[in-house]
């Protein structure tokens, strides 16, 4: 809708099925029409599988009841499924559908990230990820054509996590020392990961070593 300054066919049609009775006005439409997005911003962390159920014919999305484990991928410790090719199949999937310039504006990977005694935090887990998922967006722009703006990865510093209240499930290039309970001084570490990052950026994503 707000891509394309119109109400899809597939909402009006699940509108329908449910006997919603949305009062839009020719006012309204035209409003749409003026207020377009020039760009696409979007969140990318993991895939979904589901399953179908035969009370489900329209495949109306369910996350509660819907979703299955995709045995063909790796999972992090919180189940999030690890699916890079699918971040460049939902570039091509949004370039396909809006023909609007993309932005990438999360990626990243929440790990338990142990702290050594000499201050250094290894990660090769959370690297190997977005190493993989900078790859096959390399892939989508160089191959598939897509206007891809930017690419910001989640994050640059550890913090409570939204979707679970835990310190614990840690995304940063950056260490902070502080607990699930609160506990730690907030003392910074940069993790290998910070290091690593810091080469893609001033290679401008040529150098993933």
């Amino acid at each position: 809708m707000h891509a394309l300054g119109t109400y899809p066919p597939n909402i009006i049609a699940l509108w329908d099925r449910k006997g919603y009775d949305i009062d839009v006005t020719a006012e309204d439409l035209v409003l749409l029409q003026e207020g377009t997005v020039d760009y696409i911003g979007f969140s990318y962390y993991m895939s979904f599988a589901t399953r179908w159920r035969e009370e489900n014919a329209h495949f109306e999305f369910d996350e509660t009841v819907d979703l299955v484990k995709n045995p063909f991928v790796k999972a992090s410790d919180w189940g999030w499924q690890i699916d890079p090719v699918g971040l460049r199949y939902a570039l091509n999937w949004f370039t396909d559908r809006y023909g609007l310039p993309l932005f990438i504006v999360e990626n990243g990977f929440g790990a338990y990230d142990k702290k050594e005694a000499d201050g250094s935090v290894h990660d090769p887990y959370r690297v190997d990820y977005l190493r993989a998922h900078i790859e096959q967006m390399k892939l989508a722009v160089e191959e598939d054509g897509v206007d891809l703006m930017g690419y910001t990865p989640w994050g640059c510093i550890d913090l409570v996590s939204a979707g679970t209240g835990e310190m614990e499930k840690r995304y940063g290039l950056i260490y902070v020392d502080k607990d699930n309970q609160g506990n730690g001084t907030l003392e910074r570490s940069r993790k290998d990961s910070f290091a690593w990052y810091q080469k893609v950026i001033a290679s401008n994503g040529e150098d993933l070593a």
